[in-house]
């Protein structure tokens, strides 16, 4: 059970109607994110016993949160899927709109269904419409705006036309026409802009359901609609700081409590005037400290100081991170925003889009009889072999291969000779039906081939997991789009119209007809449930005091010291050893990236000045020219080290997902790192300093 008194034992904040405190100091709102993403599962009671306490102190308070990601792989867009099962997002949404309906504050997301297109938001708003109907949910009544990203292929193909179309990143191919014709749905990221400008139209919403945005947008957006803030002042240092710390905000929040030790469900930030916020865990008995917060700021990112997305880049080279007085909040101050008006460039969203390549069978099992172990590479050579010969009529391009665990090392001598090994054998073919035939007739190659000193002559493979022989996975999936379009200015924001007249030309001198197009950015507005809809919200006065246990006057709390030993750390031997945190994680479907963070301070100082890490240390951990690493380098707020590569499967860059992906998170890309040797020099310090 959440612990509902530490909530309530927080100082409440008081009122101050004559808002004669400095911006720095007058908390514009509270913004509550339950979960990391919507249709994972929250905790309703921690969610509630924070929105009790907020609530009270009569600042503004909101409900927001992600839904989407491209992280899983190019199949939800390519196949229309929802990212989570439908009866998820309808279990979380039945919580949130009773919190919405108890506590009248705005429930925000983004990126509904998972990848944002449009009949996705149309999905969600369908299951909003459906618990309201629901016995016991009489009096809801919900204000509900939906907002639409999909684009239009034509304008994408006028804009590659006009050179206005680039890869999002060194490792993202030119985009073509074949591209756009292959893509099944492309959207478009949307900034900030879109949200705001529904929020001014229709300022008694009560939810937003989002399409495809950039993470930050909605959190961005609430705070930018609650301060009125002016982005034709781009050039104020003032406007720059505020969009840099909402931007700031939005980008830890966005992850739910993934910034606190232990991770927490959710998390909650304070959102100062000036831009500064304070950020604390949604779950009482976990903590924030300077290092956990600064170091989410690398997480899936390709370097930690510079955060490119819509619009420009947020700079957090000058953030700073205090620990608050309550040990658990850390107040971030310093962020700046750099639009790209600032160097004469034009407004860029991120487009992306999924392309069907064909059709997916596999089979998996193992193989234990150590003969066949030693000799296993000529088994798979067989395999491939027969199932070539067997489809020699097919004139279709069909591919196959093997995902192969546990698997000995030939190139080391020292290796142990596995006792298993697990494979799954993974066909690809323009049809479902071949591609059955060649993973059936890969199947029995490997359960009946023959092999020198063979004992077992009953067969070779040990299978029927599930029941099946042969698992037929459906459509397989690319990434078609990943690509910057430059936008008109007038495209930036919300198209009011929903449709837009475009001209298309008719004879020599390019006159022609005028037909509809829709808008690039849209909205729809719904009044959903019977309930009777107070006359207004609850008028919100600024304040001052003590909001979520940190006080609001300014004043810095405590810093954590970080320079405390590892505990139970005698003589470290190998990075593992020494780091707190090793881990990889895609950033963007194109690239890994590679964070170690230290818990002690002076361990990383020793491990920074020994020059152990370097790019030729990432170049031969991962077997790549220096040529190749993306990014390398230290970032001092977090105590850590970063590296981005490019992403690589079968010796060739590729994007996450379709054929022979196993590893689509690129979760498990770290052990190279893990377990690079200290160098005896570095040692010896170490040593020398835990003594």
């Amino acid at each position: 059970m959440v612990l509902i008194a530490e909530y309530l034992e927080m100082p409440s904040a008081t009122s101050n109607p004559t808002n004669d405190v400095a911006p720095a100091s007058t908390p514009l709102c509270h913004i509550v994110t339950p979960v990391g993403m919507l249709g994972y599962g929250l905790r309703e009671d921690e969610t509630t016993a924070a929105l009790r306490h907020l609530v009270a102190t009569g600042i503004p308070t909101a409900m927001i949160l992600d839904s989407g990601s491209t992280d899983s792989g190019p199949d939800r867009l390519a196949e229309k899927k929802l990212g989570s099962p439908r009866t998820a997002y309808t279990r979380d949404l039945r919580k949130l709109l009773k919190l919405v309906h108890e506590f009248r504050i705005p429930l925000i997301f983004s990126s509904a269904g998972g990848c944002g297109i449009d009949e996705h938001v149309n999905e969600i708003i369908k299951i909003i419409e459906e618990i309201c109907a629901e016995e016991g949910n009489e009096a809801y009544s919900f204000n509900t705006i939906g907002i639409y990203s999909d684009i239009d292929k034509e304008v994408i193909r006028e804009r590659l036309r006009a050179g206005a179309v680039r890869g999002c990143g060194a490792c993202v191919p030119p985009l073509t026409e074949e591209d756009i014709d292959a893509s099944t749905q492309p959207v478009a990221q949307m900034g900030a802009e879109p949200f705001i400008d529904a929020m001014k139209a229709n300022p008694n919403f009560d939810v937003i359901v989002g399409g495809r945005a950039y993470d930050p947008a909605p959190y961005v957006a609430y705070c930018a609609y609650l301060s009125n803030l002016d982005l034709d002042d781009w050039k104020s240092p003032v406007v720059q700081r505020q969009w840099g710390g909402f931007s700031h905000m939005g980008k830890i929040l966005e992850c739910g409590g993934t910034c606190a030790i232990p991770k927490s469900h959710g998390a909650i930030a304070t959102v100062y005037r000036d831009g500064g916020f304070t950020i604390s865990p949604l779950t009482p008995t976990a903590r924030c400290t300077p290092v956990s917060v600064a170091a989410h700021t690398m997480y899936e990112k390709t370097r930690p100081d510079i955060l490119h997305g819509p619009g420009g880049y947020l700079d957090l080279n000058v953030a700073t991170y205090e620990q608050m007085s309550d040990q658990r909040s850390i107040k971030v101050s310093g962020s700046m925003f750099h639009f790209l008006e600032q160097d004469s460039q034009p407004y860029q969203v991120k487009l992306e889009a999924g392309a069907v390549v064909g059709y997916r069978s596999m089979f998996m099992g193992s193989v234990r009889d150590p003969i066949l172990i030693k000799q296993f590479e000529s088994l798979v050579d067989l395999v491939k072999g027969y199932a070539a010969d067997q489809h020699s009529h097919v004139t279709e391009k069909w591919e196959f291969d093997f995902h192969l665990y546990g698997k000995p090392d030939d190139s080391n001598e020292d290796t142990v000779l596995s006792e298993e090994i697990f494979l799954i054998g993974e066909a690809l073919a323009p049809t479902q039906e071949l591609a059955t035939s060649i993973a059936a007739t890969a199947r029995i190659a490997v359960m009946h081939g023959s092999y020198p000193g063979q004992k077992a002559t009953a067969g070779n493979f040990g299978f029927g997991i599930g029941g099946k022989s042969v698992i037929e996975l459906g459509p397989c999936s690319r990434f078609s789009m990943y690509h910057l379009m430059e936008l008109k200015d007038s495209e930036r924001g919300l198209s009011m119209d929903n449709n837009i007249a475009i001209p298309t030309t008719n004879g020599v001198n390019g006159n022609g007809i005028h037909k509809q197009r829709k808008g690039l950015f849209t909205q729809s507005v719904s009044l959903i449930g019977k309930g009777e809809r107070p006359s207004a919200r609850p008028s919100f006065l600024t304040t001052n005091g003590h909001v979520n246990g940190v006080k609001s006057n300014g004043a810095n709390g405590t810093t954590a010291s970080n320079g405390l030993k590892p505990d139970g750390l005698t003589r470290p031997r190998t990075l593992g050893d020494l780091a707190n945190v090793v881990r990889s994680k895609n950033a963007g479907p194109y690239e890994i990236t590679f964070d170690l963070i230290f818990e002690s301070r002076e361990a990383y100082l020793k491990v920074k000045e020994s020059g152990l890490l370097t790019k030729k240390t990432i170049a031969r951990a991962y077997s790549l020219a220096e040529s190749d690493i993306l990014w390398c380098g230290y970032f001092d707020p977090a105590q850590a080290f970063k590296a981005t590569i490019p992403r690589i499967r079968a010796g060739r860059r590729r994007a996450g997902g379709g054929f022979m992906e196993n590893d689509v998170h690129g979760s498990q890309q770290h052990l190279a790192l893990v377990n690079i040797k200290l160098p005896d020099e570095l040692v010896e310090d170490l040593v020398r300093w835990l003594d």
